[in-house]
């Protein structure tokens, strides 16, 4: 019998992946290696000869053409690391069988508990297995999920030669949970002219709308003196680097807004009575938001500085990833076909924005239009996350009718 994409997704989430963004290597961790070696492994056996891991950590592989026409070569992307947030070493994968409501406490940490009241769409999953952590680590169903989800609509079309589909190219990539992800990936290579990641969150969701991403790295240099002689002279700069925190405007931080509201998050401190440097990411869905995110932040830092006659500061502005939205809306037809696609697997699509990034926003901008779509996840970065077995179900027929949506189209 061939496995099951819950079969794939408990042996998948054992493995350990997490990325790392103080590491400067390509992959960020070699651990992450250790499912793509898997993957390549997988590929092989079920008769993808081409499949490959490179050097770069990238996993390349092709499900030939079965199609008797021309047909757009498409490419199935998920990502193999898990988030650096909370560990995701040995994971102990739990499953709720016929799930009949309630609120799940996990047992290997009593006080974890998935509680309905916050996660609502448990409501939806009456009767389903849900798979959850023993509340000790993260699952990792972002984005092992997805990548169970595309293995197994692989095995299904080898499976399944009379069903007709153009070339799928399948790419997994390392390193997208610290903004990495398609680093190195050849284009070139790939092939493909279009592109979905599977990396979404509630089923039936498919998203052509991101956040536009900048990283923001301050440093303070302060005055350094004994403190024993310090009386108007010292200026310390881990207290201008508190008072910049503080100053910042409660109603933008990532705790207080929703929907298509950005914000202005601090994501690292360090520092010295002489020098401290902060790190930033500013998120908007539009470059004009982001950029008055950036200038309120920096009159900020005027601001406190003032108070410091002595210290200087830099303000350094990065670009991260662009709302891939700007690229999508050129290519209607990538939309309409996921969203029949979705139709076929039989589920009320919906069309959404994500408060976040995926490989898809940089894909987008490197000339290969790339939506997202559900993996079925919930609650990601966190030992609260939880997929169901259905919803990953829903994944693989999603992927397999928008093969077969592409041909027909075609």
């Amino acid at each position: 019998m061939r496995d099951t994409v819950l079969d794939r997704f408990l042996r998948y989430v054992v493995i350990d992946t997490q990325s790392d963004a103080a590491s400067s290597t390509q992959p960020s961790t070699e651990k992450q290696k250790d499912l793509s070696r898997l993957l390549v492994a997988e590929l092989l056996a079920m008769g993808l000869s081409d499949a490959h891991l490179d050097p770069h950590g990238y996993v390349y592989a092709t499900i030939p053409s079965t199609a008797d026409k021309p047909v757009p070569v498409i490419c199935f992307c998920s990502h193999v690391d898990t988030a650096p947030d909370f560990t995701g070493t040995n994971v102990k994968p739990q499953i709720i069988r016929n799930y009949q409501g309630g609120d799940i406490q996990l047992a290997g940490d009593p006080q974890q508990v998935i509680r309905v009241s916050e996660h609502p769409v448990l409501l939806q999953q009456i009767g389903n297995d849900i798979v959850t952590t023993d509340g000790t680590t993260l699952l990792g169903a972002d984005d092992k999920a997805g990548v169970a989800e595309i293995m197994t609509a692989a095995q299904f079309l080898i499976d399944h030669p009379d069903i007709r589909h153009g070339p799928i190219r399948l790419l997994f990539t390392v390193d997208e949970e610290i903004g990495r992800g398609v680093d190195k990936v050849d284009l070139e290579k790939l092939g493909a002219h279009f592109a979905y990641t599977v990396d979404g969150e509630t089923a039936g969701h498919i998203e052509d709308e991101t956040f536009s991403a900048d990283g923001v790295e301050i440093t303070i240099q302060g005055v350094a003196i004994h403190p024993g002689f310090a009386k108007d002279r010292m200026e310390n700069a881990i207290k201008i680097a508190a008072a910049i925190i503080d100053r910042l405007p409660k109603d933008i931080a990532p705790e207080t807004t929703e929907g298509k509201q950005g914000f202005v998050h601090p994501v690292g401190v360090s520092g010295s009575m002489e020098k401290a440097s902060l790190g930033f990411i500013i998120r908007d869905f539009g470059d004009a938001g982001l950029a008055d995110k950036e200038a309120m932040l920096e009159a900020v830092i005027k601001d406190v500085m003032s108070g410091f006659p002595g210290s200087t500061y830099t303000f350094t502005v990065k670009q991260q990833y662009r709302n891939m939205k700007v690229v999508l809306d050129r290519h209607p037809e990538i939309m309409d076909n996921a969203i029949e696609a979705v139709r076929r697997a039989g589920l009320q699509p919906v069309r959404g924005s994500i408060r976040g990034g995926t490989d898809g926003s940089r894909l987008s901008f490197m000339g290969l239009p790339c939506p997202n779509i559900f993996a079925g996840g919930h609650a990601f970065h966190s030992p609260l996350e939880w997929v169901s077995r259905q919803d990953m179900e829903s994944a693989v027929k999603t992927l397999v009718e928008l093969a077969k949506v592409w041909e027909e189209r075609a």
